[in-house]
């Protein structure tokens, strides 16, 4: 089996050690669809704001990307376990960087199923082709879960392959997302020299950015409640990997 044409497992390290893991599918390879029109009734939600849709990557578009990724993913029939592009709201649309791992450029949409089991989504689409499909639980439902928890499978959208560690392609998009509790109000993301207010969205935040320069250190993630009060540091989470691998 090639490597295109293969299916991955990645867990979440963080509940690794006899506890929960949450899996995630990988599939790579190319699309047996394009981009097609959506009718209203069948499109995705989303996403709260215009700020989400970035690099002119436009709902139309990205909600013609979700389709052919849930289509891919089933090997081109519809209806399959991930359910129908209706059952997703559009948490991101960003340019994707190729590498030397994945080369080529295009871009990622990121969608969160709001009808069905509790799931996250991340298309990579180059070329008007699928090039790339993760799909992780976004399952929050564990005992010692904080009130945050940064998706740290979704390592594509903030770094590129370790392979070009040292030699990065810049300027580089990137973005952090994971899951909040309602308590949550506010959320920063800092990566390198710069720090974004995140989006609130579908009990998710999504912050996105901009790199001129390689960097060492993941994404910086802190949450505030309603009374200004801070709830998480990802610098004091043991299980948050605070350096890129």
């Amino acid at each position: 089996m090639s490597h295109d044409d293969k299916t991955e497992q990645e867990f979440d390290g963080r509940y690794g050690q006899g506890g929960h893991r949450r899996a995630e599918s990988v599939r790579h390879g190319p699309a047996v669809t394009g981009a097609h029109a959506l009718r209203d009734a069948v499109r995705p939600s989303g996403p709260a704001t215009e700020g989400q849709l970035l690099d002119g990557v436009d709902k139309a578009t990205a909600a013609a990307g979700l389709k052919d990724c849930l289509e891919y993913h089933t090997g081109g029939a519809g209806g399959g376990y991930l359910g129908e592009p209706a059952d997703y709201r559009i948490l991101l649309a960003m340019r994707s960087t190729g590498d030397s791992n994945a080369p080529g450029d295009g871009h990622f949409v990121v969608a969160i199923r709001e009808k069905g089991p509790r799931t996250r989504l991340i298309c990579n689409i180059k070329d008007g082709a699928v090039s790339g499909v993760n799909v992780g639980s976004g399952d929050q439902a564990i005992p010692d879960a904080p009130v945050v928890m940064p998706d740290i499978n979704a390592h594509k959208l903030r770094m590129q392959s370790i392979i070009d560690r040292g030699d990065w392609r810049l300027p580089f998009r990137w973005a952090s997302v994971g899951t909040v509790e309602p308590s949550v109000r506010r959320v920063t993301v800092s990566y390198g020299d710069e720090t974004r207010e995140a989006v609130l969205d579908g009990g998710w935040y999504v912050a996105a950015g901009e790199l001129n320069q390689q960097v060492t250190r993941s994404p910086h993630v802190k949450e505030y409640d309603a009374g200004g009060r801070l709830v998480y540091d990802s610098d004091q989470d043991t299980y948050y990997t605070q350096t890129l691998p």
